[in-house]
């Protein structure tokens, strides 16, 4: 039985394009590696309402290549939490971009910490707790 994508929208999608490209028409881990960590941002900073930068990167696994013109899906969750911290992990998969056929590609996981506007790291709120 082969794995299939998540059910849930991803947290980006985009085109690899030619640019991204390898000389063997292959994307670039690198730009794998860039979109998802913008999939991990884009969760964390919903999450803990303001800017929230990667500060480390593990666990990565690239499991299929990505072809020039695949739909690219990038699905993000919190997995964690610490008091300024998410950990945040991401699953990329690749759609032929003339077919339906889908392949997971990469999967890694990425730590983010919650800002404040004094550029410190600001306490996640807890769920389900109110200010005032």
């Amino acid at each position: 039985m082969s794995e299939a994508p998540p059910s849930a929208a991803p947290a980006i999608r985009a085109t690899a394009m030619a640019c991204d490209a390898n000389p063997y028409g292959k994307i670039f881990v690198g730009w794998l590696m860039g979109q998802m960590a913008l999939a991990a941002g884009s969760v964390a900073s919903r999450h803990c309402g303001g800017r929230a930068p990667v500060v480390a990167a593990d666990g990565f696994s690239f499991t299929a290549p990505v072809e020039i013109g695949d739909e690219v899906s990038f699905h993000a969750e919190i997995t964690g939490t610490g008091r300024t911290s998410m950990t945040v992990a991401v699953t990329v998969w690749r759609r032929d971009r003339h077919g339906e056929h889908t392949a997971r590609a990469a999967s890694g996981r990425f730590t983010l910490v919650s800002m404040g506007a004094d550029d410190r790291p600001s306490p996640l709120q807890e769920e389900g707790s109110s200010l005032g």
